[in-house]
């Protein structure tokens, strides 16, 4: 009998809140990279059938042209929807400990707030916080293509047909 071969899957979806304001820098060959992590909450009946919740803490990295966009366009509280894969890295640390982290490594990241442009200005609206009156005035409002696929590469987009 032949030897089956179990096939090679690495993808994750997650979707959750910023803890924190995105870390951005660049590597030595000046490569874009951030990391950041998110809260991705669940809920569920526990034995008594009363609504639980738990949180799950996730950490991204995204980079090149990606990590530019979440740079710009992040900051704690911010919703997102990450598609990537599970990457594992070690190091050592300034104590001399061995370290190592689990993380999502971003392939395509939906932002999920939604901007509008009022007046020419563009600003983040953030659903329930952030709720435009009756009594304003809103000259012009244009929602932005938040969209992830815009920010791949052609080589990134033709991995993904």
């Amino acid at each position: 009998m032949a030897d089956l071969k179990m096939p090679e899957i690495n993808y994750v979806i997650v979707a959750g809140n910023l803890t924190k304001d995105p870390v951005f820098r660049q590597t030595t060959n000046s490569t874009p990279v951030v990391n950041f992590s998110i809260a991705s909450n669940r809920k569920y009946k526990d034995s008594t059938n009363q609504w639980q919740e738990d949180v799950c803490y996730v950490g991204i990295v995204a980079w090149n042209k990606l990590a530019e966009s979440c740079r710009d366009r992040l900051k704690k509280g911010s919703a997102v929807l990450v598609d990537g894969e599970l990457q594992s890295r070690s190091w050592k640390s300034d104590e001399g400990h061995n370290r190592s982290i689990v993380e999502i490594k971003a392939r395509r990241i939906q932002f999920l707030n939604k901007r509008v442009k009022m007046n020419g200005e563009e600003t983040e609206d953030h659903f329930e916080e952030d709720v435009i009156s009756d009594e304003e005035v809103i000259e012009s409002v244009d929602f932005t293509d938040d969209s992830f696929d815009k920010f791949l590469s052609s080589e990134e987009s033709d991995l993904l047909k």
